[in-house]
């Protein structure tokens, strides 16, 4: 067999007796490395120790791994101006943080007559978000619906690292401020937290109601 010492050294072509009187001598185990070269490679190392940093180098890995996510926003196209805002601070939101939106236009009634409305509106979002996202895939119309995708500038390994070091910078300074201050911030961001899954669930209710509003005259004018 062809043996590589502890430090990554050639030693050479040896026989296994010597391989492994080598391994004893200086404590480590003989690990087959590459079974199919013609000799076999083996190498002296310490296997426990192997398994552990290889184990520990696949979960940084992981930690370090970026999954494309793709969040959703839907929008009608005769949205008032304070709704499109907040609409669009989520989608800001998402766009900051590496994913990609899709934004869908939901027609309803005589709307789906006048496509070039939700065309706009869907143009007008691209335009005020141009400096995070860009439009990945043009609006189309999809039955009742017109879609659109944006992607963002960012990749999300970039925005989870930008993440990660504004928490550290946070926690930094919570550590100078005291633990008085940390309570405060923490039901501060609580607060924030619930108020916003409120305005969510809310927007989603209204989405549910209207399309229940749209429904009913439908049922109504069949009956009759």
């Amino acid at each position: 067999m062809r043996l590589v010492g502890p430090s990554g050294e050639q030693v050479g072509i040896v026989p296994l007796a010597k391989a492994l009187e080598l391994a004893q001598e200086y404590d480590l185990d003989l690990v087959e490395v590459a079974a199919t070269a013609r000799p076999p490679v083996c190498k002296l190392m310490d296997y426990g120790k192997f398994k552990y940093e290889s184990a520990m180098k696949a979960r940084e890995a992981r930690k370090n791994q970026a999954h494309t996510v793709i969040k959703e926003m839907k929008l009608r196209p005769k949205i008032d101006p304070h709704d499109y805002d907040t609409k669009k601070g989520h989608v800001v939101r998402f766009l900051k943080q590496g994913d990609k939106v899709k934004i869908t236009i939901m027609f309803r009634g005589r709307e789906q007559s006048r496509p070039e409305l939700g065309f706009r509106l869907l143009q007008r979002l691209a335009d005020d978000v141009q400096d995070l996202g860009f439009v990945e895939s043009a609006p189309k119309q999809d039955g009742r619906n017109m879609i659109m995708v944006l992607g963002p500038h960012k990749k999300k390994t970039e925005a989870m690292a930008e993440a990660r070091a504004a928490a550290d910078a946070r926690k930094a300074e919570r550590l100078g401020r005291g633990p008085a201050a940390d309570d405060v911030e923490d039901v501060e961001d609580e607060v924030a937290e619930v108020e916003e899954t409120e305005a969510v669930e809310a927007e989603a209710d209204d989405v549910a109601t209207e399309d229940a509003e749209v429904e009913q005259p439908a049922e109504a004018a069949q009956d009759a």
